[in-house]
């Protein structure tokens, strides 16, 4: 059974180690980086992996342990690990049966890959669609300073997503619109208009 949490207003799905994830779900995972790669992933997102133990892709895994130990070429104070929300799409398990998908899944229809953990080894994801991942935290950064930086720039970020998407009515249309209309004044009954009214009523008949 998944297990749902709430945080500020907002469900999160967690998933146990060998508990397989539904199709077209998002759940929480965790993504372990270099703080400089960290920044770049806020500000412009993922970048696919060219290969790995399950081909190319976006590496995550709910099991945080895993993500901890990446990077492996630097000291654990340069490491941060991100937190996930992950829309998993079509997924599919590799095991005995499906090892020959196991760098080829996605040619196959799938949209993750999903390895369960076994005999000492960490359960692990493998996204092909970087976009179906957003970051929703820091889950792990020793280094206060650069916690406190990223955590900076997703604020502002979302900030910044918050006001592009942000729309405004028309007051004399009344329709959504995302910059000013620029309105007119009626040559008849000199009443203010706007180009995009689909009908207006002139007050003086001529």
């Amino acid at each position: 059974m998944e297990t749902s949490l709430r945080t500020e207003g907002k469900t999160e799905k967690h998933l146990k180690s060998g508990q397989a994830p539904k199709r077209g779900h998002g759940y929480i995972m965790y993504h372990g980086t270099h703080k400089t790669s960290a920044h770049a992933i806020i500000t412009s997102g993922f970048k696919p992996s060219a290969g790995g133990t399950l081909g190319p892709g976006v590496y995550c895994s709910r099991d945080i342990n895993k993500a901890l130990g990446y990077p492996s070429f630097c000291s654990p104070n340069e490491r941060v690990v991100l937190k996930l929300q992950v829309k998993v799409g079509k997924v599919k398990r590799i095991d005995a049966q499906s090892i020959h998908l196991v760098t080829s899944w996605h040619q196959n229809g799938y949209d993750t890959a999903w390895l369960p953990a076994s005999m000492g080894r960490y359960e692990e994801d493998c996204v092909w669609d970087p976009k179906r991942l957003t970051v929703m935290g820091i889950a792990h950064c020793t280094d206060v300073n650069t916690k406190s930086a990223l955590e900076g720039l997703m604020k502002q970020k979302e900030k910044d997503q918050a006001q592009d998407q942000q729309q405004i009515q028309c007051k004399i249309c009344k329709k959504q619109m995302e910059e000013t209309h620029a309105l007119e004044k009626c040559w008849t009954c000199a009443a203010t208009i706007c180009p995009f009214m689909d009908r207006h009523l002139c007050r003086i008949r001529t």
